[in-house]
């Protein structure tokens, strides 16, 4: 019987679940709480609905940084691709953006900015941005100019190109950046909320810090990573295998 991804991922969480349970039943330290304690903190949580808002919240922040950050340093990358005097200008700037720490970003948009809504996403947004440029950069330096010179010669409109000759070559990087950018927004934002917002997920996770409430600290991260796994499992795979069948039917030309 052949076992999916998702059935691999199903099973390995199950290992770690059990290994978890050995070690607490053998630490038995409220510093390490068994799996039966962190369920039953979860449960709590969303009985007295902190949980759902405070994802709701996070969620919205995650989703909007997400946008602005892909559609803004997908734009950079593909012209840093395309045109080498836009890398020339851009790159070091690029460069600068990549090695600046996001704990610094986020301290200084709050100090100028205020601990306002608008200054936490622009900080999410400004550490991610950088990633995504770096990554589609490379995908407007692999564009096949065969292609390009094909949707000349039969005269292709601008959306034609757009569908059937640039996305399906930028589609594998764009999931590339996707991946890492849902990985490391939503970690940043967690870290924006727990430094200056007073809602979502981080601030709870500040909350629980202040008590030493380890388990509930790991009720609020099993359940945003659940979520973040929720949209790999069923939105980010299925693209991925459906995008596998421009680049079959290319390779069979």
């Amino acid at each position: 019987m052949k076992i999916g991804r998702m059935g691999d991922q199903v099973i390995a969480f199950v290992c770690l679940l059990s290994i978890w349970w050995v070690i607490a039943s053998l630490v038995s330290s409220p510093l390490l709480p068994a799996p039966a304690d962190v369920f039953s903190a979860l449960n709590k949580e969303w009985h007295e609905q902190r949980l759902l808002e405070s994802l709701l919240v996070t969620l919205r922040r995650v989703l909007i940084s997400f946008i602005f950050a892909m559609l803004l340093g997908g734009l950079l990358g593909v012209l840093m691709g395309r045109f080498r005097l836009v890398n020339r200008i851009l790159d070091p700037i690029l460069i600068i953006l990549l090695n600046i720490p996001a704990l610094v970003v986020i301290i200084l948009l709050y100090i100028w900015f205020g601990l306002i809504e608008v200054a936490a996403v622009a900080a999410v947004i400004i550490n991610k941005l950088p990633n995504v440029a770096v990554t589609l950069r490379e995908g407007g330096r692999m564009f096949d100019h065969e292609l390009e010179e094909m949707s000349i010669m039969y005269r292709f409109s601008f959306r034609q190109k757009l569908l059937h000759v640039w996305w399906p070559q930028l589609f594998p990087y764009i999931m590339i950046a996707t991946r890492s950018g849902l990985a490391l927004i939503w970690k940043i934002v967690l870290v924006v909320e727990l430094l200056g917002r007073s809602d979502g997920v981080g601030f709870q996770l500040h909350l629980a810090f202040q008590l030493f409430d380890v388990a509930t600290i790991l009720a609020y991260s099993f359940a945003f990573i659940l979520v973040v796994q929720f949209i790999e499992w069923f939105i980010l795979q299925p693209l991925d295998r459906n995008a596998t069948r421009w680049q079959k039917g290319a390779g069979n030309v």
